[in-house]
């Protein structure tokens, strides 16, 4: 296609990604602001995040079935659609403060950006020549990413203000009091949530008029026939395999760095008036990371290379956040957590085509297998929060003050980042070699 006659799809398209950057990270914020609420541990709070990823795994395979059927562009509405509904869903939610049926909502909207994303995706990677396809990406990756600044400070404000104060009182009241306190807290979700349903109802209903070109992939070269000619089944890639797990742990910190880092800054007893914007100073990280890498990659740096060292320095930057909280400000503890953006921006670009190269006529269904693989944010982060409860009782039942084995469990519970790049660490230098088992 002509470069002119792909600006306005690049464009809607590139607003697609922003607004599932939008919703997707405004979990930051809906973390603590649902622990509060409906009076939750630290690890059942971080079911908010497990109830958005699962559905890649539960609708990856069905989003593409039906994207077969009615095609990009009204896959793409319907997957707005969807997501209005699920925040329709927040208000009888909020009003009868059912924590099960807020996941309910956060598992429809995931639906539905499932969808659009395994819509969203090869339609712009097929949008233009393939050599620039990588650029396309990353320009939606950058759009995602400040959509999810927005959306953290955003949100931050709209549920965290006055939260410090809720929790305050929560420690003194009962009964009805205490209940009308939760009620009317739970209650702030209804604005935002109604205007978010109206806006993406009406993106759904315009997309499905907007002027997007049908577009088809190609068939896959014959070079790559060849190379996948004497395989019979997917799982015969070990090197798809191991970029599927690489990817399933990449999205479990990414998430631990974006999500968790509002409720850290909190337990180190920073007002939530600064911290609630704490998302964002990850999601810049990701950024800057994002367009520096669309500048170096490949031309100055390969993007192994670039996987190798963002596998590294994720265990160096662990490491010093587990290691260094009695020795520096909490800001800075922060600020280290938020740093992770940097380790994370270019993995996902990497992975890929790592872990798609010369699959041949499997392509396709390897593609849904790394779609899958995003159910790391649904698996890892729990795990987090599980381990930073059971720290937390371990340091109680030695004696611990309450805050201090609050900062402490939550700060110590970033051990948990170190395996996870330890295997993507794995697939840089070797997973993705392996042709055979």
């Amino acid at each position: 296609m002509k470069k002119s006659s792909t600006l306005v799809p690049l464009l809607i398209i590139g607003a697609l990604f922003f607004i599932f950057g939008f919703v997707t990270w405004i979990n930051g914020a809906l973390i603590p602001f649902m622990k509060t609420i409906n009076e939750l541990t630290t690890s059942q709070s971080l079911f908010v995040a497990s109830a958005s990823y699962i559905s890649f795994v539960v609708m990856a395979i069905p989003a593409s079935a039906i994207l077969t059927k009615i095609g990009y562009r009204k896959g793409m509405s319907l997957g707005l659609i969807i997501m209005a509904v699920g925040a329709l869903v927040f208000i009888p939610a909020a009003n009868a403060r059912m924590y099960w049926l807020f996941l309910v909502a956060i598992f429809i909207q995931g639906t539905g950006m499932t969808l659009l994303q395994t819509a969203s995706n090869p339609y712009i990677t097929i949008l233009g020549p393939m050599e620039s396809g990588a650029k396309r990406i990353a320009m939606m990756g950058i759009a995602n990413k400040v959509a999810g600044m927005l959306g953290s400070v955003i949100f931050g404000a709209l549920l965290l203000t006055g939260i410090d104060e809720v929790n305050e009182q929560l420690k003194t009241v009962t009964g009805t009091e205490k209940d009308h306190l939760l009620d009317t807290m739970a209650g702030s979700v209804f604005m935002p949530y109604l205007v978010m349903a109206i806006v993406l109802f009406l993106l759904g209903i315009m997309i499905n008029k907007a002027p997007l070109p049908h577009v088809e992939a190609k068939d896959e070269d014959d070079q790559d026939e060849k190379v996948a000619s004497s395989k019979t089944n997917i799982f015969q890639f070990p090197y798809l395999i191991f970029g599927v797990i690489a990817l399933f742990f990449y999205v479990g910190v990414e998430v631990i760095a974006g999500d968790t880092i509002i409720a850290y800054g909190l337990s180190l007893g920073i007002p939530v008036e600064q911290a609630k914007g704490f998302t964002a100073y990850t999601l810049s990280a990701m950024v800057g990371t994002y367009a520096l890498g669309v500048f170096l990659i490949p031309k100055y740096l390969s993007q192994t290379t670039a996987l190798k060292l963002s596998a590294i320095f994720g265990i160096i930057i662990s490491l010093l956040i587990v290691t260094t909280a009695d020795f520096t400000s909490d800001l800075t503890s922060v600020i280290l957590v938020a740093s992770l953006g940097v380790a994370n921006a270019l993995v996902w670009p990497a992975v890929w085509p790592l872990a798609l190269d010369g699959l041949g006529k499997f392509t396709k269904t390897a593609s849904a297998l790394l779609i899958m693989a995003i159910s790391g944010g649904a698996i890892i982060t729990p795990l987090y929060g599980k381990l930073v409860d059971r720290l937390h009782e371990g340091y109680i039942a030695t004696g611990m003050e309450e805050a201090i084995a609050v900062s402490t469990s939550h700060n110590q519970g970033y051990w948990i980042l170190i395996p996870s790049y330890i295997v993507i660490l794995f697939f840089a230098f070797k997973g993705h070699k392996i042709k055979s088992w």
